[in-house]
């Protein structure tokens, strides 16, 4: 039997309704990490659940996990994904971080330490997924890896492992981080990505975003130049449009045979203002996501916090 690592890491779970699946997620969890690890800090954050997922997690706690310290976050109410895995990343003291968002198992527990072992190799951040996800997704990943013009692609990911340089280099960037994935793939560091494939491909997926569509498009807006590209365009047909209607009555002059142009004048104002209210609308949405970052800073709210000692 191999030995055992020294290094002290920590796993930040984001748990919201999964009852049904927690138990077969920390019996694969506490495998690996007893057969690996001599100490290591597992945190359950409990976004405001009202199942029997949190009972679960305490009685699922054996003999066999006393070189684990448990720790649960609860959370004053729901608040998504990002700012729960925020408040346990927070707590996490470990030289290195595996976040897991999804707890669904649909891969093989050895996976687990292949991507810490790969992270061992100098990577900074390690994220390993399927890579096959649902149409919307491919959309944004395909939207978004255009636009950003960052070194790497942007792709779905069922958990990570960061380290603790890695943590402070995006805590440094920025005070909230509406999208922990973006900012990772922006951070400038080493990084990689392992493919697997599943092997339960029955696993019920878990819902995991409280407002996906207000998250794709606030990573789109901060994280990419697609918003000022569509600003661009706008004002280009608006452009072309005006360019139109100019030498229609430049025509209608020359021919002789003017008219009141009530119709397309109608058209051009009504193009005008459809225009004038997208700019507006991207114009506010880049100031919400400012105002956000600059003084919200209190970015997650915490009931209370439990500590399980064996």
């Amino acid at each position: 039997m191999s030995l055992k690592q020294k290094k002290f890491v920590s796993v930040v779970v984001y748990i919201h309704n999964v009852e049904y699946i927690i138990d077969n997620f920390l019996e694969t969890l506490y495998g690996v990490m007893n057969d690996n690890f001599e100490k290591y800090e597992i945190i359950c954050v409990n976004d405001n659940s009202n199942d029997n997922g949190k009972e679960i997690i305490k009685n699922h706690r054996t003999s066999k996990t006393s070189n684990c310290m448990l720790s649960i976050v609860d959370m004053s109410y729901f608040q998504g994904v990002e700012a729960a895995m925020r408040a346990g990343i927070d707590l996490a003291i470990g030289d290195f971080v595996f976040e897991f968002d999804d707890i669904v198992v649909d891969f093989e527990p050895s996976l687990i330490m292949d991507v810490y072992n790969r992270s061992l190799q100098g990577y900074d951040i390690v994220s390993c997924g399927k890579g096959n996800f649902r149409a919307s997704s491919k959309l944004f990943y395909s939207i978004y890896n255009h636009h950003s013009g960052t070194q790497y692609m942007l792709k779905s990911e069922t958990f990570h492992i960061i380290s603790r340089r890695g943590i402070n280099r995006v805590q440094s960037m920025c005070v909230n981080i509406p999208y922990r994935k973006a900012l990772y793939y922006n951070c400038g560091l080493k990084l990689d990505y392992i493919y697997y494939k599943p092997i339960n491909t029955d696993a019920k997926q878990v819902q995991r975003l409280k407002k996906p569509y207000d998250t794709a498009l606030t990573s789109l807006i901060l994280f990419t130049d697609i918003a000022y590209k569509v600003s661009l365009f706008f004002a280009f047909a608006m452009m072309l449009a005006m360019l139109g209607s100019l030498a229609y009555v430049v025509m209608i002059y020359l021919a002789g045979n003017p008219v009141a142009g009530y119709t397309t004048m109608m058209v051009l104002m009504s193009g005008a203002f459809f225009v004038l209210f997208a700019i507006l609308g991207i114009v506010i949405k880049y100031l919400s996501v400012i105002l956000e970052l600059v003084f919200r800073k209190q970015y997650h709210m915490i009931e209370g916090i439990e500590k399980i000692t064996g």
